[in-house]
């Protein structure tokens, strides 16, 4: 084997001892997991929620929900001992970010509803049936080029102990169009990663003021800090729809699009 080679291999095995996940066809796979169920892609009518799940009258009920038709292929795994429901979530969803994708609803444990309901109801899929409080769910758009694939991933601890991650992929046969993410989303990422990257996101538009304002007023205590070409122009833009002047700043990360960073 020549040195170029050697050295080549030597980091591929680093990096790949190094992270908690592997990668197959741009989605996660968890290292040292065992794939317990997988679905090809086959095209199909697909529902996913955007609210926490509940069944009202033997109805299943969702505060809202994006719904498409295109092809729809996934893969469940099942996680090693020492690995933990969230943490193969945690890695995941931040692998997903930094490929550009950006969260549309993001739940968890009881604020995502009854986990059962996500397992028969939603993935079809027994083995996700685990304890309301172990449960995490994300549907994430991807950006740019890739703007009509959602990827949706769940994870959940049963009572036996057993951790599972739900990776799903779905290419819409038709332009998504405009969906937003809900404001506790919007929220719960700030809060989360510290940022919001919307790399799509140029001059102010009114869905999105509006949505991003009614995310930081739900917590009044956050200041921000918005970097990108039309950084000012958000920033009134916000101000007008509600949020206070002193909780903004401008800031100068370097960034495509709409940059938010939390101020600490």
């Amino acid at each position: 084997m020549s040195a170029p080679v050697a050295i080549r291999n030597a980091i591929t095995a680093c990096l790949a001892f190094a992270s908690p996940l592997l990668w197959a066809g741009g989605l996660p796979v968890p290292q040292d997991a065992k794939v317990v169920d997988q679905r090809p892609a086959v095209e199909q009518e697909r529902v996913y929620p955007m609210g926490p799940l509940r069944k009202i009258s033997g109805r299943l009920r969702v505060d809202d929900k994006v719904e498409s038709r295109g092809q729809v292929s996934s893969v469940t795994y099942e996680l090693p001992v020492e690995r933990t429901a969230r943490e193969a979530f945690t890695s995941a969803r931040e692998e997903l970010q930094r490929d550009g994708g950006y969260p549309l609803f993001w739940c968890q444990g009881r604020d995502c509803g009854e986990a059962s309901l996500w397992a028969n109801d939603v993935f079809a899929n027994a083995r996700l049936n685990g304890g309301d409080e172990q449960q995490a769910f994300i549907l994430l758009r991807r950006s740019a080029d890739e703007a009509d694939t959602l990827v949706a991933l769940y994870s959940v601890t049963r009572g036996n102990r057993r951790a599972y991650l739900h990776v799903e992929e779905f290419v819409a046969g038709s332009p998504l169009g405009e969906l937003l993410p809900t404001a506790a989303t919007v929220l719960r990422e700030m809060r989360d990663t510290g940022k919001l990257d919307y790399p799509d996101l140029a001059a102010p538009q009114d869905t999105w003021v509006n949505l991003l304002a009614r995310s930081l007023n739900l917590d009044s205590t956050l200041r921000a800090s918005l970097s990108g070409a039309q950084a000012e122009a958000w920033r009134e833009a916000l101000i007008k729809a509600g949020v206070r002047n002193g909780r903004l700043e401008v800031g100068s990360a370097p960034t495509d699009g709409l940059h938010l960073e939390l101020i600490r």
